[in-house]
């Protein structure tokens, strides 16, 4: 990781939790829908997900713009879990990915146990507060409560750029759930598109970023 993603380091004080984020990727075409582009992006994404883990197996929320939250219970499987925003687990070593470009990807990791969760908040998402159910979710399977978690908000698109601003809404959400910690990058993705893919500046054809979480806690 670069030093670009020192806002990631809270979450890398964990023992046994690892994280990255795959930015814009030079020499991919992105002007297309967004299976297509996808597949194209697939390579590289999946170059970083095995530096990142060690492994081939990782896990991928369908991403329907809504507010539910699965728990990844088993190992060694990759899949794509339907009709979810949001991924948590307890499982040492497991690999949860969302994709964005411009929502917002929120990383969660559980202090004392490493459980670890990732979500896909967007406007639809936030309005849903997915932090709440991803919340109720990790801390359910870790024992936990929300004061023993670190969530960092990564990039995402924000005023003047769009005219939500369902960043400020995080946080005052996670506030509201006593989250330990929480962390906002304060990048917006649509203010520079030579590093981040903007579904609203680019209308649509375009790539996605790749948030990636390894659990740290024991299985």
């Amino acid at each position: 990781m670069t030093e670009a993603l020192s806002f990631l380091d809270p979450l890398k004080e964990i023992s046994g939790v690892r994280v990255d984020f795959v930015e814009r990727i030079d020499g991919i075409n992105v002007n297309g829908e967004r299976d297509e582009v996808l597949e194209r992006l697939d390579p590289a994404h999946r170059l970083r997900a095995r530096s990142l883990s060690g492994s081939e197996h990782w896990w991928k929320a369908e991403q329907v713009h809504g507010g539910d939250v699965a728990v990844v219970e088993d190992t060694g499987a990759s899949r794509m879990i339907p009709g979810v925003d949001g991924l948590v687990t307890r499982l040492r070593g497991e690999t949860l990915g969302i994709y964005v470009a411009d929502c917002g990807a929120i990383w969660m990791a559980d202090r004392r146990t490493g459980a670890v969760g990732l979500l896909h908040s967007g406007k639809k998402g936030t309005e849903a507060n997915i932090l709440k159910r991803g919340v109720e979710a990790l801390t359910g399977i870790s024992g936990s409560a929300p004061g023993d978690l670190v969530v960092v908000l990564g990039p995402c698109i924000r005023p003047p750029h769009y005219e939500v601003d369902f960043a400020a809404t995080i946080r005052n959400q996670a506030s509201d759930l006593g989250v330990g910690g929480y962390h906002d990058c304060g990048i917006d993705t649509a203010g520079d598109p030579d590093r981040y893919y903007s579904y609203r500046m680019e209308r649509g054809r375009t790539g996605r970023m790749l948030a990636l979480i390894v659990g740290g806690a024991e299985a």
